[in-house]
């Protein structure tokens, strides 16, 4: 009952994760609002399929086919809302929590470079990290474009040493609707307080206009906002995604 009241105040405006598609690779152009905590460490959506960031990179190890990206995407924000550079020595990952190091190894060459992440991808099947130009370049990739490679997480950096980063643990609600006309985000809530007490609207001005977002939800670790959001999406709710808190 609540999927078939809700679907015209739905069909008003749904504001998800905002993806831009360039050049030859997919990437996460927009920095993701986390209200506070680490950039884009919510469920995100590529090509239809859900990536949800890992809380912690402790332990981290995989084998697979690395890639690179340059000058196409130099100068072009990243997921963590820097600038990318590709003279410097950083990568994109898919999962890993954005400020990781990693340390890459050329399996045939035995050549190693730390990288950190800071971006997302590649969204290309078979490849499990996007490296910069000058990574790549250490690795001796540039020329051949691929290679297989181990990857192995370091931590965050603080002074000279690495430490674990947990991000799986906090504050979290998840967003199911946001809207321009406030009429329709109380629509909203008025119903979805019928089955959460813990329902709120909070208002955001991006610039160009005020919407309305409507939140469901205390959470405190990110693995049960991410079932929270998966049953709303079951509901009929379109892209609802899990936000950090404060």
């Amino acid at each position: 009952m609540l999927r078939r009241t809700l679907f015209y105040t739905l069909s008003a405006v749904s504001i998800g994760i905002l993806i831009t598609f360039t050049g030859c690779g997919t990437r996460l152009s927009k920095p993701v609002d986390s209200a506070g905590k680490a950039p884009t460490q919510r469920p995100y959506k590529v090509y239809g399929k859900w990536y949800v960031p890992l809380g912690s990179a402790d332990g981290y190890v995989k084998t697979g086919m690395a890639s690179w990206y340059g000058k196409d995407f130099h100068g072009k924000m990243t997921s963590n809302g820097e600038v990318y550079d590709m003279y410097g020595m950083t990568a994109a990952h898919k999962t890993l929590p954005l400020g990781t190091y990693v340390k890459v190894t050329r399996l045939d060459k035995d050549k190693s470079a730390v990288v950190r992440i800071n971006d997302r991808g590649p969204f290309v099947k078979g490849r499990i990290i996007d490296l910069s130009y000058s990574a790549a370049k250490e690795l001796d990739i540039v020329g051949e474009g691929v290679a297989m490679v181990r990857i192995e997480a370091l931590g965050i950096k603080k002074g000279v040493s690495y430490v674990k980063a947990d991000y799986s643990k906090g504050s979290f609600t998840v967003q199911v609707g946001a809207f321009r006309v406030q009429e329709n985000a109380l629509n909203l809530k008025e119903e979805l307080s019928k089955i959460n007490k813990d329902t709120a609207i909070e208002t955001y001005n991006n610039g160009g206009g005020v919407f309305y977002r409507v939140r469901v939800g205390r959470y405190s670790t990110i693995d049960e906002a991410e079932k929270a959001r998966s049953d709303f999406e079951s509901q009929g709710f379109d892209s609802p995604f899990v936000v950090a808190t404060k």
